[in-house]
Formats: structure tokens, sequence, C-alpha cells
């Protein structure tokens, strides 16, 4: 018999694709692909120069690991990578980045299938 909860988690991973995800662009460079992701966030807090505490907090895509493939096989998120969400006539722009040198992106679950993108907003096109 498997591992139980590999399987409950690839069942949940199925179900928040299914009915949790919309499709948005990957753009690293000229290289780009269309993939299902699932909107979330996270907040990161950080001490600057005076000991003040800011609170940033970052739109962050779901997406899964394997639908990372721009081509040569899958690859892992790099800050300066873009994620362009349509939403209506427009398309907002997030580059991947995640303040005061925390990784941009990290797993999402202990089997690997999915990985969580920081972005931050950078513009809009018509």
């Amino acid at each position: 018999m498997g591992d139980l909860l590999e399987q409950g988690a690839a069942f949940l991973d199925d179900q928040r694709h299914r009915h949790m995800s919309r499709p948005v662009v990957y753009r690293r460079g000229t290289d780009e692909k269309e993939v299902q992701a699932t909107i979330g966030r996270t907040e990161f807090e950080q001490a600057d120069e005076a000991g003040l505490i800011r609170r940033t907090e970052s739109r962050d895509y779901l997406i899964r690991s394997a639908d990372l493939d721009l081509g040569a096989g899958p690859i892992q998120p790099k800050a300066g990578d873009q994620v362009r969400e349509q939403v209506g006539t427009k398309v907002l722009v997030y580059e991947v980045n995640a303040p005061g040198g925390q990784p941009p992106w990290r797993y999402s679950d202990p089997y690997r299938r999915v990985v969580r993108v920081h972005t931050k907003f950078v513009g809009t096109e018509a």
C-alpha cells in the first residue's frame, strides 16, 4: 500500500487545481507558457535600519512544479521572472520577487508538486 498522506495530498492538489485556479502566463525573458495558478498571499516582516518592523504582502501564485516547463524541462522560479494575469481587458504584470533577501519561491507541499511563487505588482498593460 502506498503512502496515504501522499495520496491525500495528490487528491487535494487535484481539487485545488481543478476548482481554484485560473490561467496566467509565466514568462522568463522571451519564453513564456500559460499555466493554471491559484492566487494566494504571504506576509513578510522585516526590521528596517531603525528597528521598526515593516510588513510587506506579496501576491503568490501556486503552480504545479511540472507545469513550469518553458521547453527544456521544468524550471525553478527566479527573481525577475514575470507572472501575467488577464483581468478583463487589462493584463496585470507581477514580478517574481520577495523582500529582505527571502527566496522568491518555495515548495508548497512536502512532495514538491506545487511551488508558491512570491511576486510584486509592477504594472498594467491595456
